[in-house]
């Protein structure tokens, strides 16, 4: 996953402002985040596998890789991948996991809005729990160039869900103690069937949402919020350690050793040209 990052001095800075501007560097956090931060159900590959996304042999490319975790799984599914983090110890976590997974991924530490990639190299680009980090603007140019006639961009997340999950809702308020700057809490769950972004600017061809109960240990979920946003990635190593052990105060004290957590998975498969423009661009010779 991406950000505005302070291991990256080179990196966008007219992207929107996230938690008030509060800087967020995802390196920090790169051990827990590949440690316990779990990947999205095989169910959500299934599903775009069969809208045409991710199968053999396609060319893929993760945008805000972060660890790799799509983008290798989408590599064991026999696509050919590439991801781009601006992160560099996210990069360099998610090369160290695809070795041990004995699987071939390009990682390149990289702007989603600026990719070192030829015009037309892919069939599809995925963005997985990151678009919101992105310049919308230059990203969707970036991913014009780079799609192939009839590519596809698609945007996932996986997200728990604090109105449904009380693990969920006092972990967030425990976030907001340390980080009240933190703007990730108290989703609503809603999907909309087309994102306010892609207005004028996509053509939705597909979605989907499902929930699942993820599980966790007291260990991993402590882990898991770690690599929150609001937490590892953005507050200083003592304010993580306090963080950390308020969490697993309240774990110990309330909830079972091992439990789950309820998700929303979803995606949209988008043209990524306007609507007027879609069926030009998908004639048009690579």
């Amino acid at each position: 996953m991406t950000a505005t990052s302070a291991s990256d001095p080179a990196a966008p800075r007219d992207r929107v402002a996230i938690d008030g501007g509060r800087p967020i560097d995802w390196s920090l956090t790169s051990l827990d985040y590949a440690t316990h931060r779990p990947g999205p159900p095989q169910r959500l590959y299934e599903l775009l596998a069969a809208l045409g996304v991710g199968g053999a042999g396609q060319r893929v490319l993760d945008l805000g890789t972060g660890t790799g975790v799509v983008a290798r799984e989408l590599a064991r599914r026999g696509a050919i991948v590439s991801g781009v983090d601006i992160a560099a110890g996210q990069i360099a976590a998610a090369r160290d996991a695809a070795t041990a997974d004995g699987v071939a991924v390009d990682f390149v530490v990289a702007a989603a809005e600026a990719c070192p990639f030829a015009a037309a190299s892919f069939d599809a680009i995925v963005a997985s729990q990151c678009w919101m980090y992105f310049d919308v603007e230059r990203t969707l140019a970036e991913a014009r160039r780079l799609l192939r006639p009839d590519g596809a961009l698609v945007t996932t997340h996986f997200s728990w869900l604090p109105r449904a999950d009380p693990v969920a809702r006092v972990s967030e308020a425990l976030v907001l103690r340390a980080n009240p700057a933190w703007q990730g809490a108290d989703w609503s769950g809603r999907i909309a069937a087309e994102p306010a972004w892609a207005d004028g600017r996509a053509r939705v061809r597909a979605m989907f949402w499902f929930d699942v109960d993820v599980p966790f240990t007291h260990e991993s979920w402590r882990g898991r919020m770690r690599a929150c946003r609001g937490v590892g990635a953005a507050l200083a190593r003592d304010e993580v350690e306090a963080f950390d052990a308020a969490l697993a105060a309240w774990l110990g004290s309330h909830v079972p050793e091992r439990f789950t957590v309820r998700h929303r998975v979803d995606a949209h498969v988008f043209d990524p040209w306007p609507p007027s423009s879609a069926a030009s661009a998908a004639r048009t010779p690579a």
